[in-house]
């Protein structure tokens, strides 16, 4: 076993309500991505309560923000899972379900192997990314960390091809 693995988070605020007909496709295909990302090499775990997600986690004083946190073996098991599998198809849909993101939406942090984060935790490493940009601390898939105790420069994973923007 490694000794760090990286944690995530990402956030998007629903333009409704969760039991509104127009966000009830999304709600439909959490089980389908959930199992996705369970079943995907290097998946470790996530963030779920007994309905087996996350969307009943209220975060912050926002209802309609959504958290989804998990942890994975390496970035690159995260990244294909997140821009090369069929979880690709859902993304696609964002704007459809999702206000634009006014700040950070997404950010990673190395953990010791073993860590569930928690959700205050990854709130704490999103407004860091916001605030201060991409470290060691907080990054994003354009600037990859390495792991504590490696040296080296931060690499760009490219994900611009397989992510779909929010212009």
């Amino acid at each position: 076993m490694r000794d760090w693995q990286i944690a995530q988070m990402n956030v998007a605020t629903a333009l409704y309500a969760l039991e509104d007909p127009r966000i009830a496709e999304f709600i439909e295909r959490l089980d389908e991505v959930n199992a996705l990302a369970d079943s995907s090499p290097g998946f470790v775990w996530r963030l779920q309560t007994g309905s087996g997600n996350a969307t009943d986690i209220q975060a912050t004083d926002d209802p309609r923000l959504i958290i989804n946190m998990s942890v994975w073996e390496s970035v690159e098991a995260l990244f294909d899972f997140a821009y090369k599998s069929a979880h690709r198809l859902v993304l696609r849909q964002r704007r459809e379900w999702f206000a634009p993101p006014k700040g950070a939406y997404q950010v990673l942090w190395w953990v010791p192997a073993g860590t569930q984060p928690s959700v205050q935790d990854g709130l704490d490493r999103l407004r860091f990314l916001d605030e201060q940009g991409s470290t060691a601390s907080a990054f994003t898939f354009k600037a990859k960390f390495p792991p504590p105790g490696l040296a080296g420069e931060p690499e760009d994973l490219k994900p611009e091809p397989y992510c779909v923007g929010w212009n």
